[in-house]
This record gives C-alpha cells, structure tokens and sequence, in this order.
C-alpha cells in the first residue's frame, strides 16, 4: 500500500496552489466585499486545465482522477474556500454532460465549458425540497419544439451569474423516475433570477433563486434520456462530496499555517505563545485532525476511482468526517489568534465562515449519516 502522490499528483497540486497564492488569496476579500467573483478569473483557471477536471480527454477535457481533483479543490480552497468551491460546482456540470450527454451536445457545450467561456451551475434544490430532493416540484412540460420549464430553484451558487444551469425538473410522474435533466442557457424566455441572498459565508459566490416561468428549453438541450436525471444527480453527488471536503480541508489547512505563524510573533507573559504547553496540545490535535482528514478523504476518493462496491458509503463518511473535522480546526484556529481571530484582517473568521456551509451543502452532514447506517445494515442482511 502506498500513500504517496506521485509526481505528477504532487506537481498539480503545486501548479494549483500557486496559481491560487498568485491570482485569487489577494483579492479574496474584495471579492466578498463585492459579492462576486471577476469573469475573467475563469479562462485563466481553464488554461490550467481546471474546467474540465474530470471530462474525458477525447471531448477537450482534462481526464483527471477524483483523487487527482481532490488535490486541486484543497490547493484551491488555500487560497479561498468559496472559488474552489464555485469551481467544483462547474466541473459536477461538465462531468454530467461528458458522461451522460449525447454525442450531439457533448460536441455543442463541452469545448465553451472546458475552456470556461461559459461558466455552469447546477440547479437541483428548491424551496420545499432540499434532502428531500426527489420530490422536486419544478415541471417541465412537452411543447412542439422542446420542453417548458416553470418553478424555483433555491441556494443556487451563480444564480443571475453563471452562463447556463442544468436545471432538473419532472417531466413524468411523481418520484425520482419521473424527473429529468436540462441545460438552461441565461437569456431564455421566462428565466429569471430571485435577488442576492446575504449569506453568511461563500460571499463571494453570488447565490439567488433561478425561477422559471414557461421557460422554452428546445428540444437538444435535454441531457441523457427523459426520466433519467435525478439518478444522473445522483451519480455526480458522490463527487461532489469529495471535492466539498476537499475544499473544507484547505480552507483548514490555511487557518492552521497562518495560525502556526501568529502563535510563532504574538507574546503573552513575556514569551511566544507558542511556548505555552496547553496550546501546543492544542495545535497538536488540529494538525492529527487534518492529517487523519487527508487521509480518509483520498481513501474514498481512490475508492470512487476504482469503483469500489462500498465508494458510496466512503464518499459519504469522508464529506461528514472531514468537513465537520475541517470546520472544528479553523474554529480553534480562530480562538488561538483570541480577539484577532474575530478581525477581518487577519482572514481566520473568512474561513470559519465559509466552511460552516460545508456542512450543509452536497448532502448535509445529517444525511451522510443516514447513508452510512443504511448501508451498514444492508452488508448486514446480505
């Protein structure tokens, strides 16, 4: 068993981190100020080859691993939480499309997504159905040329930003069978955009309701097979698990480096604080908490790759175990900068803020739990 990257592992995860240092860590607390992210960050982050992460090379993708994407959503998130994030959110649509997609809108979308010309975000939850996915209200009736779309999507991260959604809505009969997968391109007729949520982390993202009323979607625009899309969903969560704890673990990872340095320059009774035992346990458990976290997310992730019987079950513990880890971590790392902590200046309360929602979204932590107990008994009754 080896736990090392190789080289290549290693040398993505220095490009990403760099890049990240360079072009976003400056200028992440303007872009929260302002509540948005600049458009012309993304053909940049694409030039890495970051908009297609997981998209097959034959259609321009990158064709990387989950383990290798892991790499590159925790560099990411060392700089900033909510763009990593945002990114992962585009790369779950690109990954839905290349894998599902017909020959036909694969050759119409994929090369604007992977070179991020046009910026995708997902639009599953609404109002009245967040864990509760499948009973989704939002309809998509058969017209003449296509499909019209009408209902709300809630929370939804680039709303009134992003060039298009999948949006998935239900086109037959009640329940998961009945819902299928669409891309809606910004400027349809009878799509529009709720005002900006003020959030309380990932404010940099701008968040609203996508609402649709007899939006015409043309015929092409339907991903897959009619019926086919809330298992398509639920194939790309399993990812989208993965690359949430990542993030949640560089979002970590960079409270505790600036923490190491804080504790190294602030005195208290006459000596570095550094130098007090009590809080040297306490950098000692964050450091065993990430490190343990690191391991059991690349675990899961090596399991999503090599199509693991159980993966699901290990996607599922890893985003519970490393985000909850995560978010506990930059907490503490937020107490040991004491009053400083709570200052915008010192970018510790950003990363509190921002993980909190880690928690929460991609499945919240509640679910990852049910999933897990589900399928212990069911390796029981086999």
């Amino acid at each position: 068993m080896d736990f090392a990257l190789t080289e290549e592992q290693s040398a993505i995860f220095d490009m990403v981190y760099a890049f990240g240092q360079e072009n976003i860590a400056p200028f992440a607390r303007d872009w929260e100020t302002a509540g948005s992210i600049p458009k012309d960050l993304w053909p940049r982050i694409a030039e890495l080859g970051l908009g297609g992460i997981y998209v097959s090379e034959e259609a321009g993708g990158t064709g990387l691993s989950r383990l290798d994407a892991t790499l590159i959503f925790e560099a990411l998130a060392m700089a900033c939480p909510a763009v990593g994030s945002f990114l992962s959110i585009h790369n779950m649509c690109a990954a839905m499309i290349d894998r599902f997609g017909s020959p036909e809108l694969k050759a119409q979308w994929l090369p604007d997504i992977c070179s991020m010309q046009k910026v995708f975000s997902y639009a599953l939850t609404e109002p009245g159905s967040g864990s509760d996915a499948a009973a989704l209200r939002t309809k998509a009736v058969r017209t003449d040329t296509g499909y019209s779309l009408s209902g709300t999507k809630a929370f939804i991260s680039g709303g009134g930003y992003s060039d298009a959604y999948i949006v998935m809505a239900r086109s037959g009969a009640e329940g998961p069978k009945g819902i299928s997968a669409f891309i809606v391109e910004d400027g349809s007729k009878g799509l529009s955009f709720g005002a900006l949520e003020e959030k309380m982390g990932w404010r940099a993202q701008p968040t609203a309701q996508v609402q649709m009323d007899d939006c015409a979607v043309p015929a092409d625009r339907l991903i897959g097979e009619e019926g086919r899309g809330f298992s398509y969903a639920m194939a790309s969560l399993d990812g989208g698990r993965l690359n949430i704890a990542a993030s949640a673990l560089g979002g970590a990872q960079a409270a505790l480096d600036a923490t190491l340095i804080y504790m190294g320059e602030r005195k208290a009774f006459g000596r570095p604080i550094d130098q007090f035992q009590a809080l040297q346990f306490k950098l000692a458990e964050m450091e065993i908490a990430l490190q343990s976290a690191r391991v059991f997310l690349r675990q899961a992730a090596w399991k999503y790759d090599t199509g693991a019987p159980d993966a699901t079950k290990h996607c599922a513990m890893a985003k519970k175990y490393v985000t909850d880890a995560a978010f506990t971590v930059a907490n503490d790392c937020l107490q040991m900068h004491g009053g400083y902590g709570y200052l915008a200046d010192y970018g510790i309360e950003k990363i509190v803020r921002d993980l909190r929602v880690h928690q929460i979204l991609e499945g919240t932590n509640e679910i990852m739990s049910l999933i897990v107990s589900r399928a212990l008994l069911a390796e029981r009754d086999r």
